[in-house]
């Protein structure tokens, strides 16, 4: 039980700051924060992600091809242009390196409101401190597991980053409906969004880049989108005014 626990828990903390502090922060600048609360939520993110840590400059500046070039060649995840979601999880996990090692180069337009903190990124952002992690994580299995079954989820533990980003990437370019018509596919992939705590209104975001709830409707309830608000309400972050912008 501890481990089916302490897996969920994870789960929707890490779909939290991906969407919280990953996408709408970094990727989209949908609120502002001092450095101080920009650090911490830096450190959160690497400790509440673990083994699959996303660099928010990296996410940021993949997640701005994707809004300009959706749908088309130039679309870092696509299932246009990927066999399944294995081939396409693996095509953004090539160009994710190859932004984070500055292999790639990219027009400076995508570059304008970065996140990034090279200090931290270059001592924990590396395969060294991967591998630790999973160490810590097979131990907390080892530890707790009560079945050999709970064992299966070990894999999806390691990896809930790329996973959970890969559900908004795949599923929701291919199922689920449509409010606005819009220069792509992406679809809201549930009527409710518990699962995704709001990333799954995908359609709703490709229409209003900038907007911080991602719900529209009265039955699409953007879960994340209160603690957002209380956030801004205490002045930990400042929501921008003009949150209807197409892209960025």
């Amino acid at each position: 039980m501890i481990i089916i626990t302490a897996f969920i828990l994870q789960w929707y903390l890490a779909v939290f700051m991906q969407s919280f502090f990953l996408h709408r922060y970094s990727a989209h600048k949908m609120f502002t924060m001092s450095t101080f609360w920009e650090k911490f939520f830096y450190i959160l993110t690497f400790l509440l992600l673990g083994p699959s840590y996303l660099s928010p400059r990296a996410y940021g500046l993949m997640h701005r091809l994707h809004h300009a070039f959706a749908d088309t060649k130039k679309d870092p995840h696509s299932p246009k242009y990927s066999a399944n979601v294995f081939s396409m999880m693996w095509q953004t996990r090539k160009l994710y390196f190859s932004i984070l090692n500055n292999e790639s180069v990219i027009d400076k337009k995508f570059h304008k409101i970065e996140v990034y903190w090279p200090r931290f990124e270059n001592m924990l952002d590396n395969w060294l401190v991967r591998i630790s992690w999973i160490f810590i994580y097979f131990a907390f299995y080892i530890t707790f597991a009560q079945s050999v079954w709970e064992f299966l989820l070990f894999p999806v533990h390691c990896l809930l980053g790329p996973i959970q980003g890969a559900i908004i990437n795949w599923y929701c370019h291919r199922y689920g409906y449509v409010n606005y018509h819009v220069n792509d596919t992406s679809k809201n992939l549930f009527p409710l969004d518990f699962f995704m705590m709001g990333e799954g209104y995908h359609n709703n975001h490709h229409r209003f880049g900038g907007r911080a709830n991602f719900g529209i409707k009265w039955h699409e309830w953007d879960f994340s989108y209160p603690l957002i608000s209380l956030f801004n309400i205490i002045g930990i972050i400042k929501l921008k005014k003009n949150n209807d912008e197409k892209y960025m």
